[in-house]
């Protein structure tokens, strides 16, 4: 029998990879769905919990700086992806024996900790396979299935919720697809000992460290980061002026997770035949959504959050797809790192502060949120220019 075209090989490792993406998100999303009230369950307080989310966020975006470099450093990503896997998805399941508040913080952080450390590796792994299918195609189809399990994850709590009753049967149920996930990701190890193999290969131009298109990118969409709204503040929003029934804001949610994962693939398909213009105006678009969100009724606030949403899918299919172009192979895990801490970072210091602006003018909140949207268009108009040429197709 004949080896598989490597076409075909690499779309079998990116299946592989989604599959475990499906399964993780199925275990920490629905976790993450139940997580506030079993703090408060076990005596913690609104302010521990909301301190216990927002350092979890801080610490799962910034730990990727040194987990990426340690990845390109020693070689190997496999280890480093299945260690942080396993942290990540145990974690949850462990919830079950908790007997306090501080041990299931603790655990909390430690799932936050886990996904750091595997996520440069495993995104830098998959940039060579999608390569050959399409940045844009390939990230997306991933990021279409990670968001199928974030929805399945909720709905799967709410259905041990209703079968057994209590959190710490849901916590523990969580460990079947948290064992899935191992094991397809071992499989994945096994199949595919050298993914880098999937890559194709075009000439490298030797520099000294990252480039500047780089670093321009990473402002453009550290600006970007800055302007977008956490869904928690959307929800908040939605309850305090009862624009929504309470019964409406999950579905809310659902719909952006949806949304999520439609327009991931569509537009990292539009990307793989445009370029970079793609991501300029999915930027331009989505900068609507705070207007309709905190200014809007109930259509116009479900217009705002479908807009939420598409950017949620830029976010992961196009933002990549574009990365992996700017970055050698040898580096990306690294570079993925750097972005990933600096997103995060921008992410964590735009919220903070649009948090204290909602408590003094909405319009100070939506001015700042659009103004950064659009800030990012002139970096990005910027770094057009300096792309390879394949990445500027329109």
């Amino acid at each position: 029998m004949s080896p598989p075209s490597p076409q075909r090989a690499a779309w079998k490792f990116i299946f592989l990879i989604g599959v475990v993406s499906l399964f993780s998100d199925l275990t920490y999303e629905g976790a993450r769905s139940v997580t506030g009230p079993y703090l408060g369950l076990l005596g913690a307080s609104a302010v521990v919990v909301a301190v216990v989310a927002g350092l979890g966020e801080f610490l799962g975006y910034a730990l990727r700086l040194a987990s990426g470099y340690l990845a390109d450093r020693l070689g190997r990503y496999w280890g480093i992806t299945w260690a942080g896997y396993a942290l990540n998805l145990l974690a949850v399941p462990l919830l079950a024996l908790a007997g306090s508040w501080p041990v299931a913080a603790g655990l909390i952080l430690l799932e936050r900790v886990g996904k750091a450390l595997r996520t440069p590796a495993r995104d830098a792994m998959l940039s060579h396979a999608v390569s050959r299918v399409g940045r844009g195609w390939g990230f997306g189809f991933h990021e279409a299935m990670d968001q199928l399990g974030a929805v399945a994850g909720p709905l799967f709590v709410a259905g041990v919720l209703a079968w057994l009753g209590g959190y710490r049967a849901a916590f523990a149920w969580l460990l079947l697809p948290a064992l899935l996930a191992l094991g397809v990701i071992t499989a994945a190890a096994r199949l595919y000992p050298q993914p880098q193999d999937l890559e194709v290969k075009v000439p490298e131009l030797e520099t000294q460290g990252l480039s500047r298109p780089f670093w321009l990118y990473v402002g453009a969409l550290g600006l970007l980061a800055a302007g977008c709204a956490d869904f928690p503040l959307i929800a908040y929003h939605f309850g305090r002026t009862g624009v929504l029934p309470p019964v409406w804001i999950p579905l809310f949610y659902a719909v952006a997770m949806g949304v999520d994962a439609v327009a991931a693939l569509a537009l990292g398909r539009l990307y793989d035949r445009r370029g970079l213009p793609v991501l300029g105006g999915a930027v331009a678009v989505t900068a609507g959504f705070a207007p309709l969100v905190f200014f809007g009724g109930f259509s116009l606030a479900l217009a705002g959050v479908v807009l939420w949403g598409i950017g949620m899918g830029v976010q992961e299919s196009v933002v990549k797809a574009v990365l992996a172009e700017l970055v050698p192979p040898r580096r990306r895990a690294t570079a993925f790192g750097i972005f990933h801490t600096g997103f995060g970072l921008c992410w964590f210091l735009g919220s903070a502060l649009m948090g204290l602006l909602y408590d003094l003018s909405l319009g100070l909140l939506v001015g700042f949120s659009v103004l950064l949207h659009l800030a990012s268009l002139p970096l990005l108009f910027r770094l057009h220019g300096h792309m390879p040429r394949g990445c500027r197709r329109a």
